[in-house]
């Protein structure tokens, strides 16, 4: 029976995610952002008759995904970036999520028959934080201004603790009666500073471990899977705050990865990461949707409708309270100080409207909610946790499918793509490559002038990078918007695509003489496309 129990459960991951990828797919063909595809889909499929109802163990989620895709964040999250918007970050990752839980606390329990304050904050602290993965994939293709991403990406990373901790202080409540802010306050301070602390204690151990011993490419990316579930599990071993820790760690790690891994593992990591974050964050975005019969069933003394109304008046509510935090937010700190009007540009209504329509909810909301005991310590049944889950189900769907939807409209209507604070990207590219160039080339005149005047590779290496250059100058200034050079920059990809097309048939005809050794044939196809990927990231 176990074996075919655990037989099924294979299946039943398998066949999700073949249909994640399906429906993927879908959504690209209709260009629909794949997280609200899925969510839709999931629940489409949840009304198929005979198909199992799918009850997920929240454990599964804060435990299996949430380190690896709260450490993937955390990787890809700039530095410069965070801490250059630290003051708009900080404001709606603690800020917000504070005062949404205070305000959906006190309404719920005005609204809601039965509904007690601990209640209302324990439904705060579930449905306040956006999802990060959501709004990234939804602006993703679409040209907005560097700071709006940076600061969404930020909030994300820390607004899931601060609502952690929320719940977690009202869930004490509600299972001890009593609730103390003054505890509260010291506890939130506790909980996120030791979990900062032991964050950056497991991240340093683990930096240690990549410099010091004697790792592989394969080795380094498995540790790096390894860390955030270590950096987790310690700091939730002593009720800190599992999620700060993965953050702060992840960040670290991140910061002094240059240092540990070379080229290959960079190469290695880089690509089996993509692959199991875009896994992980399908299938949970498929399970939401499918999570809406455990959300209907068990409602109890309410009824349909008057769960989906609470549903729908909470979710309005959210979207109405971030759009109301974020002006004051981002205005009256400029009003206040002279420093940040000289050092910061304005945000502009656009961008802040952005900012305040892209709070989608997703799957820490789901996972909290799902997290909700079943029973109190008396063993007495735990007060409206069906109707939490329930509205819970409401606002993710609302604020996903609806904002997420009706954002790239919003975007084009404010025109915000065209407040840019620097150069485009590509320039910013070409100007790097071009920098790097001369910095290799000053570096070969200053240290190995004898070696290039008698060494005949030492000198076609100074004449290729002199080459790249000057090819580098000249995509700088095909860049100017001159139709000519852009067109002669669009003739130069396509010659080099075709070329090295003409080479992997090369590789072909070589495989088939059985000359060379498998092994070399695949690291020199591994350098094509190092080539091609290179090309494909060049301005177009």
């Amino acid at each position: 029976m176990h074996d075919n129990a655990l037989h099924g459960n294979i299946l039943l991951v398998l066949g999700l995610l073949f249909a994640m990828l399906l429906l993927v797919m879908l959504g690209q063909k209709l260009r629909i952002s794949y997280p609200i595809f899925l969510v839709l889909a999931g629940l489409a499929l949840s009304f198929v008759p005979g198909l199992p109802i799918i009850v997920i163990n929240p454990d599964l989620i804060f435990l299996i995904f949430l380190p690896p895709l709260l450490y993937q964040a955390a990787w890809d999250t700039s530095w410069q970036d965070f801490w250059r918007w630290k003051r708009p970050i900080g404001l709606l990752a603690f800020g917000l999520v504070f005062f949404t839980s205070t305000i959906v606390a006190y309404v719920s329990r005005a609204m809601i028959p039965g509904f007690t304050l601990p209640l209302g904050f324990l439904l705060g602290g579930i449905i306040s934080p956006p999802d990060a993965v959501a709004a990234t994939s939804v602006l993703k293709g679409i040209k907005v201004p560097r700071r709006v991403t940076s600061i969404l990406e930020g909030e994300s990373l820390i607004n899931d603790a601060s609502s952690l901790i929320v719940f977690r202080f009202a869930l004490a409540a509600v299972v001890s009666g009593t609730f103390s802010w003054h505890e509260a306050v010291a506890s939130f301070v506790l909980v996120s500073g030791m979990g900062l602390v032991v964050g950056l204690a497991v991240a340093y151990g683990f930096y240690l471990i990549h410099r010091y011993l004697p790792t592989t490419p394969s080795i380094n990316t498995l540790l790096t899977f390894l860390a955030p579930y270590v950096m987790y599990l310690l700091a939730e071993e002593f009720h800190f705050s599992g999620v700060l820790a993965v953050v702060s760690g992840g960040l670290l790690l991140s910061h002094l990865s240059h240092r540990v891994f070379d080229a290959d593992t960079r190469l290695q990591a880089t690509s089996v990461w993509a692959s199991v974050g875009f896994a992980l964050n399908g299938l949970v975005f498929i399970l939401i949707g499918l999570e809406l019969p455990v959300a209907v069933e068990g409602l109890g003394s309410y009824s349909l409708q008057q769960a989906i109304t609470y549903g729908l008046i909470i979710s309005v509510m959210v979207i109405i309270i971030r759009l109301v935090w974020m002006y004051p937010a981002a205005f009256i700190p400029r009003w206040l100080s002279p420093r940040i009007r000289a050092t910061e540009t304005s945000p502009g209504w656009q961008g802040t409207l952005i900012l305040g329509w892209a709070g989608m909810r997703g799957v820490v909301s789901l996972a909290s909610a799902l997290s909700v005991p079943l029973l109190l310590n008396n063993g007495q049944a735990f007060p409206q946790r069906n109707l939490i889950l329930f509205i819970t189900f409401v606002v993710i769907l609302v604020t996903l499918v609806f904002q997420g939807l009706t954002l790239p409209a919003l975007i084009r209507f404010t025109g915000v793509a065209e407040q840019e604070e620097r150069m485009p990207p590509e320039e910013q590219e070409a100007g790097i490559r071009l920098r790097l160039r001369r910095v290799a080339l000053a570096h070969l005149a200053q240290q190995y002038a004898p070696d290039i005047e008698n060494n005949e590779l030492i000198s076609a290496l100074q004449h290729r990078m002199q080459a790249e250059a000057q090819r580098t100058g000249n995509l700088l200034e095909a860049l100017d918007y001159d139709e000519t050079k852009r067109r002669a920059l669009q003739r130069y990809h396509q010659v080099l695509l075709d070329v090295l097309h003409v080479q992997r048939e090369e590789l072909f005809v070589l495989r088939r003489e059985d000359v060379f050794e498998e092994e070399m044939l695949r690291h020199q196809e591994a350098q094509l496309d190092l080539d091609e990927a290179k090309i494909s990231h060049m301005p177009h």
